[in-house]
């Protein structure tokens, strides 16, 4: 399999079906938090996964994914498991499986998940959330065993529509991952998306939040050192004017896209000299003669 992030190559189904009867019928996974839909949200968490299928109804999303629908229609999530997986193809090892409705998942949640299952020997590994509850939603599967209970819940009730997650899971050797408390916080009604929309405008988490959105929205998939640039667009405000603030950072961002070697180095490099420019422009203010022009008395 092809490596991804970390070195740990796995394939992701995103399930987004369902009838969101406590929201009333809405479109649940197209629904925003953040400016961002909530299936992107959890689509942006697991860029790292070399196939990503999401198992529900066809709608614009931030990247490509693979279409899939479990049949019947909201037939449940062990019948939309099965969907997913019949769409990774037969050299899949590892799988990440997600709701989609997550709006506080981030991928170092994603790589415990998928890091854990890869260096313990077993079958899967589920989030525990802050109350000790299992979530086999936020969780990462051996594709063969998962692959492997399905058929045999198949076989033993004849059809998967409406069994419940548990019995898929039960059967497979687990280990329970604890992370980020808030990583499995889910949407099932209207307080929870106000609860959401509240929590990423708090002030610790508003400007992580909004970088990445602009990243997500700009199609852009680099690691931005936010100290770096807002160090930058104070020196250059203080130094020469409020307005070359985001002029400038434009510019330092448009450099480093021209650089042969852009990236995360480019753009530090960049944002080295525009800040070493500020701060000797500050330094020439600092030292000019008075208004009235140099002192000529010793010519004369």
């Amino acid at each position: 399999m092809t490596a991804t992030r970390g070195n740990t190559a796995y394939d992701a189904i995103v399930l987004a079906g369902g009838a969101a009867k406590r929201l009333g019928g809405a479109d649940k996974p197209g629904l925003s938090v953040g400016g961002r839909a909530l299936l992107d949200r959890v689509l942006g968490a697991c860029r790292g996964a070399r196939r990503t299928v999401v198992v529900g109804g066809r709608r614009p999303t931030a990247r490509p994914v693979v279409w899939a629908h479990e049949d019947p229609p909201g037939s449940g999530p062990v019948a939309a498991l099965d969907a997913g997986t019949r769409q990774l193809g037969a050299d899949s090892e590892a799988v990440l499986v997600l709701s989609a409705d997550l709006p506080f998942l981030g991928e170092p949640t994603v790589r415990r998940l998928v890091e854990a299952l890869s260096a313990g020997g077993r079958e899967g590994a589920l989030l525990i959330d802050a109350g000790g509850r299992e979530q086999p939603l936020v969780a990462a599967y051996r594709t063969e065993p998962l692959r492997r209970e399905i058929a045999l819940l198949a076989t033993e009730y004849g059809a998967l529509a409406g069994l419940p997650l548990r019995l898929l899971t039960q059967e497979l050797d687990l280990i329970r991952v604890e992370a980020d408390p808030l990583a499995s916080f889910d949407c099932d009604t209207w307080e929870d998306i106000s609860t959401a929309r509240a929590h990423i405008r708090e002030h610790e988490h508003v400007l992580d939040e909004w970088i990445t959105a602009v990243k997500d929205e700009l199609g852009v998939d680099l690691d931005v050192d936010t100290k770096t640039l807002l160090d930058l667009a104070r020196d250059a405000a203080h130094g020469v004017a409020r307005p070359a603030a985001p002029l400038t950072t434009f510019l330092v961002g448009y450099a480093a896209a021209s650089m042969r070697d852009g990236g995360p180095e480019a753009v530090a490099e960049a944002a080295r000299r525009a800040t070493a420019l500020a701060l000797r422009w500050a330094r020439e203010a600092e030292q000019n003669p008075p208004a009235g022009g140099p002192d000529r008395t010793d010519a004369e």
